[in-house]
């Protein structure tokens, strides 16, 4: 397996976030809730080529700050403009600001672990939001759609 695999099981995500347009955040969260539920054939592949990618090291390669991760796909055609990261956090990560937004598929690797409050399933932060993602009660797979890339690292907070 590869982080082309991996990208190429992320394509169904990518064009629903095509159709999507400007949806605010509430909405785009249930939308794709309701597209991709975590239990859902497509999230349970992508979860699993997650943790298979983690344990053959082709994904998550880095590491800082008790965080482990990589970036996956830039933006392009292919991503509907975003870029893709994985990241396996327990505890807080590095406090950013997304210009356009954040969209994230959270996954427990413990029972309970939680990201920002919310359990399994999707995020969503709309544009101009910031924040220390934080994962409490264990450890998450999280998988990061920027809109265009766009993030801000360690900008003032406001």
């Amino acid at each position: 397996m590869s982080v082309a695999a991996f990208v190429q099981a992320l394509e169904p995500i990518f064009q629903k976030l095509a159709s999507l347009g400007d949806a605010g955040p509430d909405a785009l969260r249930a939308e794709l809730a309701r597209a991709f539920p975590v239990d859902s054939p497509e999230v349970r592949r992508i979860r699993e080529l997650f943790t298979r990618g983690v344990d053959e090291g082709w994904l998550c390669g880095q590491e800082a700050g008790g965080a482990r991760f990589s970036r996956v796909a830039r933006p392009s055609d292919a991503t509907a403009g975003y870029s893709v990261d994985a990241v396996r956090l327990a505890g807080p990560g590095v406090w950013h600001g997304h210009p356009g937004g954040e969209i994230d598929l959270c996954f427990a690797r413990d029972p309970g672990a939680t990201f920002d409050g919310h359990g399994e399933g999707w995020v969503v932060f709309g544009p101009d939001s910031a924040h220390v993602p934080t994962v409490e009660g264990g450890a998450m797979d999280i998988v990061y759609f920027l809109p265009g890339g766009a993030i801000d690292w360690k900008r003032p907070r406001p």
